[in-house]
């Protein structure tokens, strides 16, 4: 036992640490701010709860590091079958919310399966890609690598999720990669999908094709394409996240201050549109500042990623990797109207138990794999 602590505690990223806590706690400072109305509103206290969540979640990281990874992969099968039952139960039995299935509720608490689902998704598909050994070249050792990640990823969009959908495209691309398959062969897979679907998407709207998108999810393609389309409806949340971002200018308006958070014209201040209270607040320097946290957080993951002498280890890291780029990203993108809307939660400062219990746990399997696969970081 004594060895295991001495491991840890020499072995440890330290620096990564130090750059999820300025994270998380910058994120605290504008939730504070994000969420008075709205805990006036639900009656809910957003930020106690989320410093609770955060809490639980450094216990997590410290009981994952007490584990060997890889030692845990003969675990990995009945992890993909909870996984896809999990998934099953969220379909048929989950609670609606915004036209969607997201969540189940345990006794007293709700969860958002498609959180945990994540973390379990890259675990499983790492133990399977790195028994492939790199052999990934071909069509036929490629194909059914894509249809294990396709079973998951078609439940999480029958839910529907489609935002949670595309982070599952992103990580399995990521993996792919860094398992060894071929770079060409992705591009056009992925490429010939997302034009495909581009293609499909016009014939809807010009000829009437079947399309399996709910009427909201397809207006938020029809805003992020024309932003001035239906302004005081369906584009209001995205004109409003532009304004408030952009009514922050250079140096912000200061830590509560901001006339549109405090207004609540921004809807889902606290948690989809969270980026537009820290630029309103910040200005472009409080936003240079926390992407260049989250920069420096995810080159740490990759450096561990390239010291690990396991490949599971590093397909592990860039799965996760893939997943906080992505959701970064993603929400970062949408508020400033680059990226269409989704409802997928900003990393550490976004209000949500379940996505931030998954991301400090994500974190915890990287410093984890740091400790025991004979990293030592500088």
């Amino acid at each position: 036992m004594k060895d295991r602590v001495k491991l840890i505690a020499v072995n440890l990223d330290y620096s990564l640490i130090v750059f999820m806590i300025l994270v998380l706690c910058t994120g605290f400072m504008v939730l504070r701010s994000a969420s008075v109305t709205a805990s006036e509103r639900f009656g809910i206290d957003f930020l106690n709860q989320q410093i609770t969540a955060s809490l639980i979640g450094f216990f997590l990281i410290l009981a994952v590091q007490t584990m060997d990874l890889s030692q845990m992969k003969r675990f990995a099968r009945p992890v993909y079958i909870a996984m896809l039952l999990l998934l099953t139960a969220t379909l048929t039995f989950g609670e609606t919310a915004k036209g969607a299935q997201r969540y189940l509720e345990l006794g007293p608490v709700t969860i958002q399966p498609a959180e945990p689902v994540k973390i379990m998704f890259i675990f499983c598909y790492a133990y399977y890609l790195s028994s492939k050994n790199m052999q990934l070249k071909t069509w036929r050792k490629l194909i059914p690598a894509l249809c294990y990640g396709a079973l998951p990823l078609m439940l999480v969009v029958a839910l529907p999720d489609i935002g949670t959908g595309l982070v599952f495209v992103a990580v399995i691309f990521g993996m792919l990669l860094a398992a060894g398959a071929s770079v060409f062969k992705l591009f056009f897979l992925f490429g010939g999908a997302i034009g495909g679907l581009v293609f499909w998407i016009y014939g809807h709207m010009t000829r009437g094709w079947w399309l399996p998108l709910q009427d909201y999810q397809l207006m938020r393609l029809v805003v992020f394409i024309d932003p001035g389309y239906d302004p005081r409806n369906w584009g209001w949340n995205l004109l409003q996240a532009q304004i408030t971002v952009g009514s922050g200018g250079l140096w912000g308006q200061g830590w509560g201050q901001g006339i549109q958070t405090a207004s609540g014209y921004l809807p889902e201040q606290w948690t989809d549109f969270i980026f537009c209270v820290l630029g309103e607040e910040f200005g472009f320097i409080g936003c240079f500042v926390v992407l260049a946290l989250y920069l420096s957080m995810l080159i740490r993951c990759l450096m561990i990623a390239t010291r690990s002498k396991d490949l599971f280890g590093g397909i592990v890291i860039t799965g996760i990797v893939s997943m906080f780029v992505f959701h970064v990203l993603q929400n970062v993108g949408m508020v400033v109207g680059i990226m269409p809307i989704t409802g997928i939660p900003l990393p550490f400062v976004s209000y949500g138990r379940s996505a931030l219990l998954s991301c400090m746990i994500a974190i915890g399997m990287v410093l984890n794999i740091g400790v025991y696969k004979e990293y030592s970081p500088f």
